[in-house]
């Protein structure tokens, strides 16, 4: 400690670049965190605002029965009934949009007030005018169709006057994906607009404002428990907005994940920084080992050392990192659409210096444990270029569990052992894919010198790459990992966009249209069929289940959180094998089939829940319970966003329960208007949703997504920055010495500059072209293997990465090329180094 203190009396030259590594490791993986825990804090201090009550039950396309509105107002103080769904806003001069309706009561909102422009109650803005009902708009909508306050539109076949915009929607978190605006009217104002038909689509939602002090947990229980069978659904305060905090917890997860290469980028410059550091200390450390001192006196020397710069490290990355949202917290919570509650969290602040240490622990030992087995005689010649090339056992084995550790924590953390692992193989390939790069880039430029005669400057370069003392190695694997990683980002965003804003709609219906009455079909089809520019029409019954049961287990049991179970599905029903169905197991019942309720399963699906023929399915629709057997699995393409049902039964189950009928069409493009301006003045009810709108508004969260995810990875990038930072530093002793020389032989300045911005330019080059081939293998990966989709080099990207490697490189050699440039030969030649 003594020696490690008179140390450090040196102040920090050496350990800039060490420090500025940890301390960008630490913010970013903490400024992450504290992302995630203020907007999750936010969630669960407003999550009764969020969901509009205490709790909330929903059921699938029904009302509540008497004994279950009964069983709530026995247990509330006051409850709102909201129903919502899907329809189309008509304006008076035929403009259509898609909307989604909250029809409320005159209790709602039980919490949080709902902000109208002009500024209004909304009891007097859903009044309405001359004996027409109110309605208010979200101005999106009202901007689509040409609507200010005043002007009347239809929703179905009854008309509304608009009263005012939305501006603040109190429980809009707990809607999740929607593919159109907001319209609110009252639930008596539908009444005669054919909109809620027995099978209409829709969802129904009681909030109930609670006595204080009220047990969630067990009424959650005891109503579930009570109307067991009737397939509802409870939320309450304890987490409002449950769809929003599962992506916040997972997008946080995973960019803490890109985080982590941000920290391997780190470690190598941690790593690099600390062997040029004790490079520096060759006459100490010979000198202590001539005077006794031992194998562990050196060690715990520098390792303390290296424990108290990496402390300063990790405060200063902590107070970057958690101060640098709380004072950007303004700016975030106006671009965030829920609440959240910005101040130092623990867990996040844990996480991070968890995370930094195990890394700090394994990029030191390795230079540590080489520096103490090297004899005095070496190190007075060369520090490290002689003695054993591999650190003793007992290190080795120490940094493997170290390495262990922290893959443990970060599936800990994250909750996804799957994503972990190939995060971190990917990270560890890149390393050594790079690593060797950095030896073949050498050994190119040594054979390329000659090829090079003629021209000094390049052969000047050349020979300073591929000669002692190069930096390709620190500045392939600083600038390469960062490059890597946002290579592999532009590649997978690139290609899911394309997926789904190119190929997508060459095979995707033009319309979905829903809640078509079983007697308005044959119109339906009339209209469809007589037209040329119709290419194809599916159509099929449609009614909504949750699948409860499985085996008379509780299907969440059985099948934990797959998608299936959450929520709600499709089904319907059919007697004929319908066209292009395959089937991959099992047998068909057949048309002329009338026995117990049968099910087909879509196979994939079937196969991830662990599904096999003759298990009993139990599937609640419209509060009844229908066990039936599985008897078929169907091969289900979702990818063409055309008509697909996980699940199928045969007509005698189903068709007797109240439903409608859900059609895709597929048009030409310049006759979609038409059909849409048709159907829709003839079959008022009718919902017809444009799947061209869909596409952009899942393209617009996808460019959100891949913004936050380049953000991550931008974090990296900056971490290899400044690692070629200190590389090109550490080398400008050697590199002053070569620029005397040079000129003592007569070379200009100018030529000399020539010949260092060729280096860094060419390094930086070949650094990007490494990380372009470790992105597109990693954007291939991801894109093949979990998105499940095709996959195409998207070269505008990887054109950006090569020439951005090259630019960053040129930037930090020419930043340090001032002092060899001003270097005077006869003073650096008669210097003793």
């Amino acid at each position: 400690m003594r020696f490690a203190r008179r140390e450090l009396r040196g102040g920090l030259r050496g350990f800039r670049i060490f420090l500025g590594c940890v301390i960008l490791g630490v913010a970013a993986i903490a400024a992450i965190g504290t992302v995630r825990e203020s907007i999750t804090e936010g969630l669960a201090q407003e999550g009764a605002i969020l969901l509009g009550g205490d709790a909330e039950i929903e059921f699938t396309y029904r009302f509540a029965t008497a004994d279950e509105r009964d069983w709530m107002n026995t247990k509330a103080e006051r409850v709102s009934e909201i129903v919502d769904f899907r329809s189309m806003a008509v304006s008076s001069d035929g403009e259509r949009g898609l909307t989604q309706i909250k029809a409320v009561d005159d209790a709602y909102p039980l919490l949080g007030r709902i902000g109208l422009s002009p500024d209004m109650a909304l009891d007097q803005a859903l009044a309405g005018q001359d004996g027409v009902p109110g309605a208010v708009m979200d101005p999106l909508l009202s901007a689509k169709l040409g609507l200010e306050p005043g002007d009347r539109f239809k929703l179905g076949t009854n008309d509304y006057v608009l009263s005012a915009e939305i501006t603040r929607e109190p429980d809009n978190a707990t809607a999740g994906f929607s593919l159109g605006p907001r319209t609110i009217v009252r639930t008596e104002a539908l009444d005669g607009s054919g909109l809620l038909g027995p099978g209409t689509l829709f969802s129904t939602h009681y909030r109930m404002d609670l006595p204080a002090g009220a047990d969630l947990a067990g009424l959650q229980q005891e109503a579930e428990a009570v109307f067991s069978d009737n397939g509802l659904r409870w939320s309450d305060a304890r987490n409002g907005a449950p769809r929003v905090a599962e992506f916040v917890n997972r997008l946080g997860a995973f960019l803490v994940l890109v985080g982590l290469s941000g920290l391997a980028v780190g470690g190598v410059g941690i790593s690099a920084a600390l062997r040029a550091y004790l490079s520096t200390k060759t006459e100490t450390i010979a000198t202590l080992r001539t005077l006794g001192a031992d194998r562990q006196t050196i060690f715990l020397t520098y390792f303390l050392q290296i424990g108290v710069l990496a402390c300063l490290g990790l405060v200063l990355g902590l107070g970057l990192g958690v101060g640098t949202p709380i004072l950007l917290a303004p700016l975030i919570e106006a671009r965030l659409p829920v609440p959240a509650v910005f101040a130092p969290y623990p867990g996040p602040m844990g996480e991070a210096v968890l995370y930094s240490v195990l890394t700090v622990l394994i990029f030191t030992l390795w230079p540590l444990a080489r520096a103490q087995d090297i004899r005095a005689a070496t190190l007075f010649r060369d520090a490290f270029g002689a003695g054993r090339a591999l650190p003793r056992w007992p290190y080795l084995v120490t940094i493997t569990l170290l390495t262990g550790g922290l893959l443990s924590a970060a599936t800990w953390f994250s909750g996804n052992l799957m994503l972990t692992m190939w995060t971190a193989g990917g990270i560890a390939g890149a390393l050594v894919m790079l690593g060797l790069a950095s030896v073949a880039i050498r050994q190119a430029a040594r054979r390329m010198k000659t090829a090079a005669h003629g021209r000094p400057a390049l052969s000047w370069a050349l020979a300073a790459i591929g000669g002692p003392g190069s930096t390709a190695g620190p500045v392939v694997l600083s600038l390469g990992l960062g490059l890597s990683v946002l290579a592999a980002v532009g590649q997978i965003d690139q290609n899911l966009r394309s997926a789904i804003s190119r190929d997508l709609p060459t095979r995707a219906p033009a319309y979905f249209f829903v809640d078509i009455q079983k007697d308005q079909m044959p119109g339906f089809m009339e209209r469809l069929e007589n037209d040329p520019a119709v290419t194809g029409i599916d159509s099929a019954p449609m009614l909504r289940g949750i699948l409860t049961r499985i085996n008379d287990r509780p299907a969440k049991e059985v099948a934990g959180g797959h998608w299936v179970i959450e929520g709600d599905r499709g089904i319907s029903y059919a007697a004929a094998l319908p066209e292009r169905t395959t089937i991959t197991q099992g047998e068909w019942w057949g048309p002329e089939y009338d026995g117990p309720p049968q099910i087909s399963f879509a196979a994939e699906e079937a196969a991830e829940i662990g599904l096999k023929l003759g298990d009993v399915i139990t599937v609640n629709i419209l509060g009844r319970d229908i066990n039936a057997t599985l008897t078929s699995l169907r091969e289900v393409d979702f990818s063409t966003a055309g008509m697909g049902f996980v699940m199928v039964m045969n007509p005698a189950a189903l068709e007797a329960a109240p439903h409608t009928f859900i059609s895709t069409v597929y048009a030409e493009p310049e006759a979609e208007a038409a059909i849409l301006r048709d159907l829709s003045a003839r079959f008022p009810n009718i919902t017809a949703i444009r799947v061209r709108d869909a596409i952009d508004r899942v393209s617009g969260i996808l460019a959100g997504l891949a913004s936050a995810t380049a953000w991550g990875a931008t974090a990296t990038l900056l971490t290899g920055f400044l690692v070629l930072i200190g590389a090109a530093a550490a080398d400008q002793t050697a590199r002053t010495r070569e620029a005397a020389i040079l000129k003592a032989i007569g070379a200009s300045r100018a030529r000399i500059l020539q010949s260092l911005a060729l280096r860094a330019a060419l390094l930086g080059a070949a650094a990007g072209l490494v990380a372009l081939g470790a992105g597109i293998a990693g954007g291939w990966a991801v894109t093949y293997f979990v998105m499940e989709t095709d996959f195409a080099v998207a070269w505008g990207s990887a054109v950006m990465i090569v020439s951005g490697g090259a630019l960053i490189s040129l930037l930090a050699g020419l930043g340090f090329a001032w002092r060899p440039m001003q270097a005077r030969p006869a003073r650096i030649l008669r210097a003793r180094e």
